[in-house]
């Protein structure tokens, strides 16, 4: 094999962020634990890309998810801890066990299958309202006018906030996870507006409790042991990043994905049976998640052959390890049908995504309930103009505008 000296294009720049499908093609032949400079500080960081291999860093304990524990000192100067300063520090998604384990106990503990079944009636009253607004547009912009509202309206439904100002969440996302150096000093400004969600909200809510997942949490007792303010905070602000943009973002790819196979729509319209399957194909083929958060060596270790030293940045490429063919057969083709192994769209392990089963219902209920409203779905646009956000963590359109040309029954 001739190897060349470098990706098709620059790993985190901006022809990567529009399709880092070649580079990860590249990566996982050529480079699989590929060292280069973060582009916030400079970073000495190492991207895994084959399946095995990011499944192996997401399940072994040397891999922490506490960068503050263990991050080294460049690591932690240059801001790349997650919610350093804030009370997103002692959040679910960043500890290790034994913390991880107590909170996540707790936090399950309020996942009832009663409550899941109201979430799905939540969802289905939230998908059908919005839908009648976009037909009431006849063209509107799926990212905005659907897939933000349904997104965000289930989760201030379900939190117990209608969180209005969903522009403004987006924004405060943007500037917890920048991908631009120039944007670091505005980091702990967007953290803190998160968690100044989380805090009213749960403040309201030990004035006035309600059947809520923030009251429920409130409440929740495991032996003995319950949240303390903190970590509800946490909690809460943690399931706003996770339950919000992450499902606008997927609910955007997997329309795009089904508008660039037509013959796959078809498929998901005509046979209803379908969904559970199609909705994991999808999370597949294009997650709302490029990369896990960070985790760092706890010590000097060899990975795949690479020496890794102690403090290290790792992060795991989840697109790439969900498009490798030594596990996917002819991985860049949608197939709903697919079936087959388990892709890594929620993560692997520990952190596995806490909210996993909210987002898939989310994302079964309205990917298919679009079409079903609007069989004659079509780009607004020319296909070259969509464009992606400029984000390491995150793979979503900035814009999908469409038109509900023959919409058809509810």
């Amino acid at each position: 094999m001739t190897l060349s000296a470098a990706p098709p294009v620059p790993l985190f720049g901006s022809d990567y962020f529009q399709d880092p499908y070649p580079v990860f093609a590249w990566l996982r032949d050529h480079s699989p634990v590929h060292a280069f400079p973060f582009p916030v500080g400079g970073v000495r960081t190492w991207l895994v890309t084959r399946y095995d291999d990011v499944r192996a860093v997401l399940a072994d304990p040397r891999f922490s998810s506490e960068g503050g524990t263990w991050g080294n000192p460049e690591f932690k100067a240059a801001g790349l801890v997650s919610g350093a300063g804030s009370v997103l520090e002692k959040a679910v998604t960043v500890v290790d066990p034994p913390a991880h384990t107590r909170l996540r106990r707790l936090a399950m503990s309020t996942f009832t299958p009663r409550r899941i079944a109201q979430w799905r009636q939540t969802v289905e009253r939230v998908v059908s309202s919005v839908l009648d607004a976009c037909a009431a547009r006849g063209e509107f912009d799926v990212m905005d006018d659907y897939a933000g509202p349904v997104s965000s309206t289930v989760m201030g439904e379900i939190l117990g906030l209608r969180i209005e100002r969903h522009r403004e969440l987006v924004d405060a996302l943007a500037q917890a996870f920048p991908s631009d150096a120039a944007r670091m000093d505005r980091v702990p400004e967007g953290f803190a507006r998160i968690c100044g969600y989380a805090e009213e909200l749960v403040a309201l809510k030990r004035r006035s409790p309600a059947d809520d997942l923030t009251s429920a949490l409130i409440q929740a007792r495991q032996d003995g042991e319950q949240l303390t303010e903190e970590e509800l905070v946490a909690m809460v602000a943690a399931m706003i990043l996770a339950g919000s943009d992450t499902v606008r973002a997927f609910v955007g790819n997997a329309v795009l994905a089904l508008l660039d196979h037509p013959d796959q729509a078809r498929l998901l319209r005509e046979r209803p049976e379908l969904e559970a399957d199609a909705l994991e194909e999808l999370l597949r083929y294009e997650g709302a998640l490029t990369t896990a958060l960070f985790r760092v060596t706890t010590e000097e270790l060899e990975f795949r052959g690479t020496v890794l030293p102690a403090g290290a940045p790792v992060i795991a490429a989840l697109l790439s390890a969900n498009r490798d063919p030594r596990q996917f057969p002819d991985p860049d083709r949608l197939d709903l049908t697919r079936g087959g192994p388990r892709h890594v769209g929620f993560g692997h392990g520990l952190h596995n995504c806490l909210g996993a089963a909210l987002a898939r219902l989310e994302g079964q209920l309205a990917v298919p309930a679009l079409l079903r409203r609007f069989p004659a779905l079509t780009l607004a646009v020319p296909r070259g103009e969509l464009r992606y956000i400029e984000n390491w963590a995150m793979r979503r359109l900035v814009r999908l505008p469409v038109r509900a040309a023959g919409e058809g029954a509810a």
